[in-house]
Formats: C-alpha cells, structure tokens, sequence
C-alpha cells in the first residue's frame, strides 16, 4: 500500500523529530543549568572515586598542629610571630621561594603587650622585630578578608595589623596580601576558585587594597610574575584576573606534603631532609589543629561512597589551586564539539534500538545508556574533563519518552486504521486477534499461504429472471447473512462479492495456522445453510416454479500477494495470484464433476485432518502447465 512507504517515512520523520528534541533540551538545559546539583553530586563522585589523581609537584603545607599548640602551650598564638619568623628563615635557608601564611594577623603582640601596660618591662618593646624584618625580605605572602555586606552595602575589608602593612617592601599591598576567602558553591562547597575576588569596596578603601585571591597571587609571585599585570602566563596558559575555573584537587585530604610547623623550630631544621625536600616550592602556613574553623566541604566531603564526610581545611584547598594553577592539570568541561558529539550519539542509538522493542525492554536500553553515559563520564575525567552526564541522561529520558509517547500515539491510529480497513471483512473478534498479535499486516503488499473459497449460487440467472430487482436483492441478501455468519465464525475474511458469488480468504490478514481446515469446515458448515436456505426459497417464493437453490464451492490453499489494491480514490484489501485464479477454477469445475464442494490436493494435505472425499478427477487449468488432482469434499472429522 502507498500508505506503508508513507508510514515508513512519518517514522522517520518523527524519529528525527525526537532526536532534535531530546538534544535542544539537553543543550537548553545546559546553558540554563538547573541540573548543576546533580553535575555536583556526579562529579564530587568522580573524586571520591579517583583517590589521588597525581602527584602535587610544586606546593608544600606547613601545619600549625596539635603537636605544634602542646610544645607551645604556655603561648598564646598571638604571641606567635617570632616562632612565624623562626619557621620562616628556616624555609628560606632551605631554599623555599614563596611563604603564604594563612593566619590573619589582626593585633600585634606588641600592641598587645601595650594594652596590658607591660611596654615598661625589659625585651618586650621590640617583641615582633624578627617577624617584621621577615616580611620586609618581601618573600613572605599575608592574607586578608573580604567580608561581604549585605544587599547593597559596602563590603568590609579586614588586613593584618598596620604595623605589618607598614613593613611591607613599598607598602604594596597588591603583591603580599592575598584574599584567603574561598569561592563556595550554592550547597556550600569548594570546587572552583577565583584569580581576583570581585568586592564592593567603598571608593576610598579600593584604591591600593589587595587584588588577588591568596591561591592565585602565591601561583603568580611563585613565578615571579607582576600582581598587577593585566593577565598571567602560567603553565603555558594565560590567566586573566576574571577566571572562574574548576580546582583540579591532586585527591582527597592529606594528599599533599605536610610539615608540622614545630619541626621548623628544631636544631638544624634547615638540614631536615623533609624541610629539604620543599626547595623552589610555595610553602603554605596554616592552621590544622583540633577546633580550628577554617575546614571545609570539598568534593571529598559528601556521604555517597560511604566514607562519611571529610572536610579540607583551609591552606590545603589553597595548596591545591596553587597546584592546579603551576600544574596546568586544569579540570575543565568538554568543548562543544564532545558535548554534542556524545549526546547526538548515545541518543540515537538509543532511539534505533527503541524501534524494535517493547517499551518494558526499552527501559533496559534506557537504563543501559544512562550507566554508559555515567561512563563516559568518569573516562573523560580521568583526562581532567568534565562531561554533563545528568544532562544526557535527562536527553535520553526525553528520547525514551518522545519515541514510545510517539510510538503508542502512532499504533493507536494504526490500530483505529486497520479496524476501519477490516472491520468489513472480518468478523469484530478476528480483529480484535489481529490487533493484539502486535505483528500488524503489511499493507503495501506482502507474500503470504492462505486458502482461497470461492462460491456461487447456481442457476442465479434462471432465479433472477423469475423474480423482480427487489426480489433478487432481497434474496441475495438473506443468503449472503446466513453465509457471512458462517464464515466470520471460522475467522475467513470477505474478500469480495461479484454479483451472485463470494470470495473468501483464510490466513490473511490473520495468519492461522489452520487456514485450510478453517476454510473446508466452513465450506461444509456453507452447504448445510444451503440446504436449509433451500426450504426458506421454497416457502418465500411457492408459486414461482424456481430451481431448486443450490451452491457450488471451490477451495484451494497457495502462496498469494495480500495487500491494499486499488486507486488513491478507492481501495481494498485483497489477495491476488494464481491461487485465487485457481481457487475460481475449481468452482467452476464443481459443476463439470457434479458435486457441490470441490478442493485441491494442496487443501487436503494443508488441512491436517482426516477429510472425507467422494469424487476424485485430475483436470487441466487453462494457464497452467501442471495438471490439478481435485476431490469432492463430503465430510470432515472434527
């Protein structure tokens, strides 16, 4: 039928549609992110599941620890900056270039000691000299913080004491003084950070205050670069002072090299071997000891893989965007080009093979892309990639449902069509078998065995000229009633009526298995009703000396075409071939051999059942070359 190549390209058609769909979403839904906790909860995954993903190269930490707090007891930390100082020059005797500390400095001891009213008593007055002479070597990197006011009030600017700033080489805030605020996702997590922190600085106070965050201005001091410049080259990439960007965490907490800060302080700690081994490194100080607030959620933090949540602390999380800043491992997304090529791929596979599946084994195919998708997404961050696999996933959601959505709104018409096309020929029942044995007929013409009745009234034209037009069709169609009901009760399919006779098919477009005892049951059941239509044509019409009524059948089983034939106006499922050319032969041949129903051998030996037979006669068919064995058909066995 011209309708299968057109039901054949609406498929297409829709298949294509759905797979422009699914990936517009996928791609709308990615600029508009709205799926980024689920990226976060995949990616963070990815971490936990990496362990370490490489060797830090260039940052080493410091730790101001339990074991550091216990030897100095008796100090409050305050009090400290001449131990920073000793721990300082020993970095440097060791070779280490750049020294962040990540301890905000906010009061000296010395102003301390003076508000105590102790600046009287022997050695106290010039308490923080030492450290003060350190940061004046200008290789030492102080912090500061960025409180941020709320709605449109200013932020506030918190640095180290002035005494401090004031011992600075050149008072250059913007080359020693980082920001140690850290960029936090919406559910509270660090997984990126900021070259330059953007503030809401009041005018006056912006004007020579600090530019960089501390991770990226110890990244830019390490490589001797300017704080001020207008972009950096670091790793072969240039860094502008705007960049958002992923931090390529070397692994989960405690991956890099840690020194506890009271091991600076011992005898010869310049010789230490693990002092030693932090030559050309940045070095951060940091805290790192029971109680200390600067701890943080990081992809390692979260509960899926059953570690529980480990939080990072602060220098650490600096230590590694140092690192990822000199490593150049940068874990960034995929292009576009990756993007598009994988989810164009995943999809329509997925769509192609949806084609030929039920929706339950669909989901298997859905469940199997969306594990793959997950895949490929761990793969590409092996490589330092980040592939939106909860957005693929909802695109091959999407396909799932657009191509079984568009599939059931596709076979209900299909359904509604192939019922309109059969509903007159086939009993309501047989349709109904048709429709739910899922294997829908091929309209456009298919090769199918059926079996082939052909039957007609004898004497029709002796009957119909002794009878009036109203007569004739009255008759006609209290015959063909009786006929139909017997047929439709065996699943046969009206073909066709051609005037006085009908035609039968058994097998299509339901393919029995038992089509030819299906049609020689009914072609007995056929000749009984004949007999009795006889008494109601004797009764009806008493007075009009008509023949006797009487039928005659011929039966054949054969390969024949089943399809719609006709023209764009009209058209009509049918079955054409020689086995219905031979099936109307044989018809004719029941009144050469006299006897009412006459079937092929092919009938007989397709029936599988024990088939009663009287005459028997081989006759030759016009057109074909092998002769035909007929037998009358007088019984079956049921």
């Amino acid at each position: 039928m011209i309708p299968v190549r057109g039901q054949n390209l609406s498929r297409l058609k829709w298949l294509l549609a759905a797979l422009a769909i699914s990936l517009l979403l996928v791609e709308g839904v990615y600029r508009i992110s709205p799926l980024v906790t689920a990226e976060h909860l995949y990616s963070d995954l990815w971490h936990r599941w990496s362990g370490v993903r490489y060797t830090p190269q260039h940052v080493g930490l410091v730790a101001v620890d339990d074991p550091s707090l216990a030897r100095f007891s008796e100090d409050p930390l305050v009090f400290w900056t001449p131990l920073f100082a000793r721990a300082c020059e020993t970095l440097q005797q060791a070779g280490v270039g750049v020294i962040g500390i990540d301890f905000l400095f906010t009061i000296t001891p010395e102003k301390w000691i003076a508000k105590l009213q102790l600046k009287d008593i022997e050695g106290l007055k010039n308490y923080d000299q030492a450290f003060r002479q350190m940061l004046g070597t200008g290789k030492i990197v102080l912090v500061g913080s960025l409180v941020r006011g709320h709605a449109s009030e200013n932020d506030t600017l918190l640095l180290p004491h002035q005494d401090y700033l004031l011992s600075l080489p050149d008072f250059d805030l913007v080359s020693h003084i980082g920001y140690a605020n850290l960029k936090t996702d919406e559910n509270g997590s660090i997984r990126r950070y900021e070259m330059a922190p953007v503030s809401n600085l009041a005018p006056g106070l912006a004007e020579g205050a600090p530019r960089l965050a501390l991770g990226a201005l110890l990244a830019v001091r390490a490589r001797g670069l300017p704080a001020d410049a207008k972009a950096w080259e670091l790793a072969g990439r240039t860094v502008a002072p705007d960049r958002l960007a992923h931090i390529s965490y070397a692994g989960p907490p405690g991956t890099f090299p840690k020194i506890s800060f009271s091991r600076l302080l011992d005898e010869n700690a310049a010789k230490d071997p693990a002092v030693l081994a932090l030559r050309g490194k940045v070095v951060i100080v940091g805290g790192d000891f029971i109680g200390m607030n600067d701890v943080h959620d990081t992809p390692y933090s979260g509960s899926l893989s059953g570690a529980g949540g480990v939080l990072m602390t602060g220098p650490e999380i600096q230590a590694n965007i140092v690192e990822t800043l000199l490593s150049g491992a940068e874990t960034a997304p995929v292009s576009d080009g990756v993007r598009w090529g994988v989810s164009l791929l995943l999809i329509a596979l997925t769509l192609m093979v949806y084609r030929n599946l039920s929706p339950w084994s669909g989901l298997g195919v859905l469940a199997a892309a969306t594990v793959s998708a997950l895949l490929i997404a761990w793969a590409l961050f092996q490589q330092f990639l980040l592939f939106p696999a909860a957005h693929l996933q909802m695109g091959l959601l999407a396909a799932y449902t657009l191509s079984y959505g568009g599939r059931l709104t596709r076979e209900e018409r299909e359904k509604r069509f192939i019922r309109s096309v059969f509903r007159r020929y086939v009993a309501d029942h047989v349709v109904d078998t048709l429709l739910a044995s899922g294997k829908m007929p091929d309209l456009g013409g298919e090769k199918t065995r059926v079996t082939v009745l052909f039957s007609d009234i004898r004497n029709f034209t002796t009957l119909s000229e002794k009878l009036d037009a109203h007569e004739v069709v009255e008759f006609l169609n209290r015959y063909f009633e009786r006929v139909c009901a017997i047929i439709l009760e065996e699943g046969g399919t009206i073909d066709k009526y051609i005037g006085d006779a009908i035609m039968v098919q058994f097998g299509a477009p339901v393919p029995y298995p038992d089509h030819a005892a299906r049609a020689l049951r009914a072609a007995l059941a056929m000749r009984e009703g004949a007999v009795d239509f006889m008494g109601w044509m004797s009764e009806r019409f008493a007075d009009r000396n008509l023949p006797a009524f009487n039928i005659g059948i011929g039966i054949h089983t054969g390969e024949a075409i089943a399809g719609n034939v006709g023209s764009s106006i009209r058209m009509e499922y049918t079955v054409i071939g020689d086995t219905v050319n031979l099936a109307s032969r044989l018809e004719s041949a029941s009144k050469t051999l006299g006897c009412m129903i006459v079937a092929s051998s092919e009938t007989l030996k397709a029936a599988g059942v024990s088939v009663k037979t009287g005459l028997h006669d081989v006759i030759q068919v016009k057109g074909r070359e092998t002769p035909v064995e007929i037998f009358e058909v007088t019984g079956m066995e049921r």
